[in-house]
């Protein structure tokens, strides 16, 4: 399982192995992917195998432009007037599948509609050009762990299940894509994300609803009650720490506190949270702590996507 720093070379040997069905993991601006042709039923099952992922969880294809897209699903005047307000960029539109995709069925997990997006990142970008063909590509993690942010969360989620690993260094934006249902009349978001609802109610000039609720074949990955979660319990809304927690502080001042602590923000910068957030509970997930108590993180911007990550990562299994 090669680490490779990114070169025209690594990327021509990533989309050499996409194109072979073997599976490849790749920066994006929101998390790490771990990538596999969309079009090969096989590749496509060889990631659900290595994520231990459930198989009627859809998988985000990606594409590196609108006319891609548009080959594969129907965007609509919704979907459009979002993907040229976001795209490229950190929004996945949920769209109908066009009947000649030829995208596997399991990669939409047999639904009609299917997940699209088109990633900012130019390692993303390149790769997805290199390889000639739509790319399916959850986060690069073992299923309902932490999301990788760096190459070497994906290194120690994943080990040998990765033909090659290209290191494009710290993602930027650090949370998943946001994702917006437009297959229907009315657009419903289904998975908060580094784009907020503000920005898509101006984008759209109307409300949008967030699905709050799970529904037993989810729509958009992202959806499952319990997800993003490490090991080590979390305890939200924590304004003290109890004897043996590690602490996931926001802002300043922090509790009083005598063991491990780290701060998504101490200036309260809410997309510096948001970039740090999956690191951070990697990283107190493996200190040794009885439980994680996080500070309260506010509801507004791209605090809803946060708390909606943290409420997923705290649900008991």
């Amino acid at each position: 399982m090669p680490v490779e720093a990114v070169t025209t070379a690594s990327i021509d040997r990533a989309a050499a192995a996409l194109r072979a069905g073997r599976l490849v993991a790749f920066p994006t601006e929101t998390v790490y992917g771990l990538g596999a042709d969309a079009s090969n039923a096989r590749a496509v099952a060889e990631v659900f195998a290595a994520k231990g992922r459930p198989r009627f969880n859809p998988l985000i294809v990606h594409v590196p432009d609108l006319a891609a897209a548009a080959l594969l699903a129907e965007l609509g005047e919704n979907g459009r007037r979002l993907a040229a307000s976001f795209w490229p960029g950190a929004l996945t539109l949920v769209l109908p599948r066009r009947a000649d995709s030829g995208i596997a069925e399991l990669t939409s997990a047999g639904l009609s509609s299917l997940a699209v997006r088109v990633p900012a990142h130019p390692v993303a970008g390149a790769l997805l050009r290199a390889a000639g063909r739509p790319i399916a590509a959850p986060s690069a993690n073992r299923s309902g762990h932490v999301s990788p942010t760096t190459a070497a969360h994906v290194a120690a989620d994943l080990g040998e299940r990765v033909a090659l690993i290209l290191d494009g260094g710290p993602t930027r934006l650090g949370l998943e894509s946001t994702v917006v249902d437009v297959s229907g009349p009315t657009p419903v978001i289904l998975r908060l994300g580094a784009i907020t609802r503000a920005d898509l109610v101006a984008a759209l000039g109307r409300p949008l609803a967030f699905v709050g609720e799970v529904p037993s074949r989810p729509a958009s990955p992202g959806m499952l009650a319990r997800h993003y979660a490490p090991a080590t319990p979390l305890r939200l809304e924590a304004r003290e720490v109890l004897s043996g927690e590690a602490l996931l502080a926001f802002g300043e001042p922090e509790p009083p506190h005598t063991g491990p602590a780290l701060n998504l923000s101490r200036s309260g910068d809410l997309s510096e949270a948001a970039a740090n957030l999956f690191a951070c509970l990697r990283s107190l997930d493996g200190a040794g702590a009885r439980g994680i108590a996080v500070m309260p993180i506010p509801q507004q911007g791209l605090g809803e996507a946060i708390n909606d990550r943290l409420q997923r990562a705290a649900r008991p299994e």
